[in-house]
């Protein structure tokens, strides 16, 4: 498959083209764990084009092999038929990894990368960061969303997740197919998003991708896109938010806002309990989804556990912002809708 631009033409390409709401979907792996459940990855593309989901990221830091995810990738696509926007996962090992992989999804059906840095990944100055980032973007024709984050650990270089506005310059300047920054430095304050946003709004997508956040500025800001998050813990409700306020139905897209919030409220504290981790808890987020309609299912070890408070609380956040919910038992999710 071909990725519809080339590297020059990237930024206008997004621009014209990224609009909506993205999510995610990890990988569910067959009962006995030796190989990924395809069934249920075609289940969950299906089901994230009937919720209206502009495109989701193909999560890769769960433990897969990159022959596997190239698969994921390919299997994705094959469902999806140009109805979803597949964004790679860079988020292997070492560079050396995370290029080779790009390599594959780029030819399997994945548009754009999500890039991440390895848990050894130690930089001592913005150039080390400027290196590795650059490193990746030469070797790939994937459109690039940058991703300042405190996951990283980077706060020793610059505050904002280590991304200086200097930094961020510097890199838009050498690499042209970097078309969105996800900007979550300084969480848990919006001071990174606003800051990037009225630095480089004019160059790049920029992204509030926490929809307790990013809803009520798009109400305020033209931001033409929201994503990767854990969306798919409310259904269809985040891109049809989205989709009422990119239409000025703003009012009507608050209403909807606060109708959710027990929701919002129990997954904000679900997340409060990985403070230190620096990892996301994938197992969590795939039983948000499960509770929404999603495939659930195994993963393979290492993975953070989820244990009954979680699910219960969770569940019931969603009771008590009044969906209806067509989840068996907590027991099932951990097999999945499509066992293999």
């Amino acid at each position: 498959m071909k990725i519809p631009f080339d590297k020059g033409e990237a930024r206008s390409w997004a621009r014209e083209n990224m609009h909506g709401v993205a999510n995610v979907v990890t990988p569910t792996f067959t009962s006995d764990l030796s190989g990924l459940n395809e069934e249920a990855t075609r289940h969950d593309i299906r089901l994230e084009i009937e919720y209206g989901f502009y495109g989701t990221l193909l999560v890769s830091e769960v433990a897969v092999t990159l022959e596997e995810y190239a698969e994921f990738v390919a299997s994705s696509a094959d469902e999806a038929q140009g109805e979803l926007l597949l964004i790679h996962h860079a988020s292997f090992n070492s560079l050396e990894d995370n290029i080779a992989a790009a390599k594959l999804t780029q030819t399997r059906g994945a548009t754009l990368a999500l890039l991440g840095y390895p848990p050894t990944f130690y930089p001592t100055s913005a150039d080390d960061i400027f290196n590795y980032t650059k490193a990746f973007c030469d070797t790939t024709d994937l459109g690039v969303i940058l991703f300042p984050v405190p996951l990283w650990g980077f706060e020793r270089i610059h505050p904002s997740a280590g991304f200086s506005p200097d930094l961020i310059d510097r890199l838009l300047k050498a690499c042209p197919n970097i078309v969105a920054i996800k900007a979550e430095g300084g969480m848990p304050t919006v001071g990174g998003f606003v800051d990037v946003y009225n630095r480089f709004a004019d160059q790049v997508i920029v992204i509030e991708p926490i929809e307790g956040n990013g809803l009520p500025l798009a109400t305020l800001l033209d931001l033409q896109f929201m994503g990767t998050s854990n969306y798919e813990y409310y259904g269809p409700t985040i891109p049809k938010i989205f989709k009422l306020i990119r239409g000025g139905k703003n009012i009507q897209a608050m209403d909807e806002y606060w109708k959710v919030f027990p929701a919002r409220q129990a997954t904000v504290a679900a997340m409060a309990v990985l403070a230190g981790s620096n990892f996301l808890h994938r197992m969590l987020w795939k039983y948000q989804g499960w509770l929404q309609g999603f495939n659930g299912g195994p993963l393979r070890a290492p993975s953070m556990r989820l244990v009954d408070r979680q699910m219960k609380a969770l569940r019931q956040g969603l009771i008590a912002s009044g969906y209806e919910l067509n989840a068996p038992d907590d027991a099932e999710f951990f097999v999945g809708r499509n066992p293999a």
